[in-house]
């Protein structure tokens, strides 16, 4: 793997490795931490997927760089080895220690994000969460991009798979066919992170949050609001900061758990039926 590194960082004429050594880096992809003369670098790599998946990552982490609201890591390339076909994200190493303010910031700065003028939802082009693969256009209609582009999306997926069948199954068309009822139109369009859970944002020096692995979509801010509510990882400070900017609506508890529905819907298509019952006790809410 050093070698394959190694030749990666020749793309940008970085020769002078002195240290590499295997970091955490998720669930998907292995992630190394490279010392050179006078730069350190975070490499992930990910033999079983295609080149697009680090480039995705790459273009949103330069869609959340050019809002100037919030802190990215730099981006150095992405490379496909030639001798191994192994994808590599070269990126800068992040690191410090939380403040007594860090999770402040991070709610005002996410907010901020979020004010940021878009038109249209969705994206264009593939996009992907997790190691599961969307291939999206903008629609002018969230509902629409939600229902058709996410949710039966992700319920094809475990179709195929056989996580969805049978009742589960045709509970979930029955909610798809009555989701005008809690999810709007036409709200404000943000840019938003996609995959916004707790191990997706980190300190850096000065206690500065920065955002990390954006699965990036234009859409409601309320969908990137329930994610950060449904595996923990977020005080209390930060949410009180995050609704001094931005606050969230009055219906934001009634479809919280629709737009939570999505995640859980990708787990139980990527890791199993242990998120099996969480779908099934979200569906029975909705659909009597």
């Amino acid at each position: 793997m050093k070698d394959i590194i190694q030749r990666g960082l020749k793309q940008i004429q970085e020769e002078d490795i002195q240290e590499i050594h295997a970091v955490t880096g998720g669930d998907i992809n292995e992630a190394y931490y490279v010392r050179a003369k006078h730069q350190e670098y975070f490499v992930k790599l990910n033999k079983e997927m295609d080149v697009s998946f680090f480039e995705f990552e790459a273009e949103g982490l330069s869609v959340i760089r050019r809002t100037g609201t919030i802190d990215v890591p730099v981006v150095y390339g992405v490379w496909e080895d030639k001798e191994t076909q192994t994808p590599m994200l070269c990126m800068e190493w992040i690191e410090g220690k939380k403040e007594n303010n860090t999770d402040e910031i991070l709610g005002e700065r996410l907010a901020a994000m979020h004010l940021g003028e878009i038109t249209g939802y969705g994206w264009e082009g593939k996009s992907y969460i997790g190691k599961l693969m969307h291939d999206n256009h903008i629609h002018k209609s969230w509902l629409t991009y939600y229902r058709d582009a996410r949710l039966l999306e992700q319920i094809k997926i475990g179709q195929s798979q056989g996580s969805i069948s049978g009742k589960r199954n045709k509970q979930l068309m029955k909610l798809l066919e009555k989701l005008d009822k809690w999810i709007p139109d036409k709200p404000k369009s943000s840019i938003l992170h996609g995959d916004l859970w707790g191990g997706n944002w980190m300190t850096g020096k000065g206690g500065i949050p920065y955002l990390i692995d954006p699965s990036i979509l234009y859409g409601h801010h309320e969908f990137e609001m329930a994610f950060t509510q449904l595996f923990g990882g977020f005080s209390q400070r930060f949410y009180d900061a995050y609704h001094s900017v931005f606050p969230l609506s009055t219906e934001y508890e009634t479809r919280k758990e629709l737009y939570q529905l999505y995640y859980l819907l990708a787990h139980l298509n990527m890791f199993g039926e242990s998120y099996g019952g969480s779908v099934d006790r979200i569906v029975r809410k909705y659909v009597k």
